[in-house]
């Protein structure tokens, strides 16, 4: 189908893009690699009559180490961030995750921010996102701030992106010493989204015990997650193989999960609980080997 009419604006700064947004208001949408807004517009599923392309705006393309952190500009592509060598040793999460997501073609032209600002409940950057509990920098006329993960996916396709705000960066910590981290996923066969996707981040104390963990989880519910059943079974005990599937079994405990004729809410349930158990148990074995 063909999108309704709008009119097309190509700020150069994030101030002249925030200034747009602000003026436009409901009626104003923010466009970087194209790969959510235009779909929904071609469907009509969404008609903004102003189209803000951010994709040209200098400075938002980057991954930079900031001492322990690691910071990535809002339209690095999913391809930039799967073959930087720099994430590959200090953060190799982000790299994993990215390599699962769509086909070289997706990922030459998708950007991380247009992700997590799209907040898709099937995406795999959410997931990962939380594992990492990273933050999230916002800019709008009224100013700036950071915003932590597990304060920004609020439900299907929402945010806590105020109507005016820009995503321009992501923060991540980088893999500490004793640290290990995976991402497995259960691809739909049609559109490789996530049927069920799960980050994990696991540090072992230097008695082989976990000392931290964190699990994020996308697809099962209208948002991705963090499995807080399954860290609190797990931190401060042995990475034992029973003890971690026990710990899965949480993985979607208070989660009213999605169905739809790929998969059931509990075959969802029961995805999470798997996909869990295997996420953990690649983290544990990366980490044993630091």
């Amino acid at each position: 189908m063909i999108p309704q009419p709008f009119e097309y604006h190509v700020p150069k700064t994030v101030a002249e893009a925030s200034q747009l947004l602000a003026e436009f208001g409901d009626e104003g949408k923010v466009l970087a690699g194209g790969h959510s807004l235009i779909p929904l517009m071609k469907f009509r599923l969404a008609a903004p009559e102003h189209i803000i392309d951010i994709g040209r705006i200098g400075g938002l393309s980057y991954i930079r180490e900031e001492g322990d952190k690691i910071q990535i500009g809002a339209l690095t592509t999913h391809y930039q961030i799967e073959s930087s060598e720099l994430l590959k040793a200090k953060c190799p999460l982000l790299p994993q995750t990215a390599v699962e997501i769509g086909d070289p073609q997706v990922r030459n032209k998708g950007t991380l921010g247009g992700a997590l600002a799209h907040s898709d409940p099937a995406a795999d950057w959410p997931a990962t996102i939380l594992a990492l509990d990273a933050e999230i920098h916002a800019e709008s006329t009224r100013g700036d701030r950071w915003i932590r993960a597990q304060d920004f996916f609020l439900d299907m396709l929402a945010t806590a992106l105020e109507p005016d705000e820009i995503l321009t960066a992501v923060k991540v910590p980088v893999l500490p010493a004793g640290g290990g981290d995976a991402y497995t996923k259960l691809h739909q066969p049609a559109s490789g989204f996530a049927v069920v996707g799960v980050a994990a981040r696991v540090v072992l104390n230097a008695s082989g015990e976990i000392a931290e963990v964190s699990v994020g989880v996308t697809g099962v519910g209208s948002k991705a997650y963090r499995a807080s059943g399954v860290e609190e079974t797990l931190r401060g005990r042995p990475a034992a193989t029973k003890l971690i599937a026990e710990a899965a079994s949480h993985a979607a405990d208070g989660v009213d999960a999605n169905s739809d004729l790929f998969a059931s809410a509990e075959y969802r349930r029961h995805l999470a609980s798997v996909y869990t158990q295997r996420a953990i148990e690649k983290a544990v074995e990366r980490a044993g080997k630091k």
